[in-house]
C-alpha cells in the first residue's frame, strides 16, 4: 500500500471518528426509541446502531457531501424495517411499545428526527398520504391509549 493511500485512510478514519463523537448519541437515542427498549439494557439498539454505522463507514469515501447523518439514520431506518419481522416484543414499559414497528419507525423520524413526510415516504417506499396517516394515528394512539379517554377539562363551581 503506497503511501498515499495510507494518509486517505488516515483522513478517512480522523473524519469517521469525528461524525461518531458528535452524531453517535442523537444516533443511539433514536435507535432506542425504535426498538422501545430501556436505554440502560438496549442490545438490539446498540446491534441496530453499529450495523448502520459500519455501513456508513463502509460507504464514506463515496459520499461526496452527502450528510453522513442522512445517511446513517437512512441506514438505521431501513436495517429496522428489514428486522421487523425477527423482532422479539418492545419493553412493555415504553409508551412507544404500544404501536406497530411501523409506526414507532415513521413517528421517530417524523416526531423526533423531525424527517419531511417526503422524505420519511421515499426512504420507506410509501406514499406520503400513507406516511401522514400512520404518524396521524400513531400520535392518536400515544396521547389517547385505548381504555384512556382524552383528558376532559372539568369546570370548577365558582362559589358566590
Amino acid at each position: 500500500m503506497g503511501r498515499r493511500r495510507v494518509v486517505q485512510d488516515a483522513r478517512r478514519d480522523r473524519e469517521f471518528k469525528a461524525f461518531v463523537a458528535g452524531a453517535a448519541g442523537r444516533l443511539m437515542h433514536a435507535a432506542t426509541l425504535l426498538t422501545a427498549e430501556p436505554p440502560d439494557r438496549n442490545p438490539r439498539a446498540r446491534r441496530l446502531l453499529a450495523l448502520s454505522l459500519a455501513h456508513t463507514y463502509a460507504c464514506w469515501d463515496a459520499l461526496r457531501g452527502e450528510d453522513p447523518y442522512d445517511r446513517t439514520r437512512g441506514h438505521l431506518a431501513t436495517h429496522f424495517a428489514r428486522s421487523i419481522w425477527r423482532r422479539p416484543h418492545p419493553h412493555p414499559d415504553s409508551p412507544l411499545a404500544r404501536l406497530s414497528p411501523q409506526e414507532r419507525l415513521i413517528v421517530v423520524l417524523r416526531l423526533y428526527e423531525g424527517v419531511a413526510e417526503e422524505q420519511a415516504a421515499a426512504l420507506l417506499g410509501l406514499p406520503r398520504e400513507r406516511v401522514q396517516t400512520i404518524c396521524d394515528r400513531a400520535t392518536a394512539h400515544l396521547l389517547h391509549p385505548r381504555g384512556a379517554p382524552p383528558a376532559v377539562p372539568v369546570a370548577k363551581a365558582v362559589s358566590p
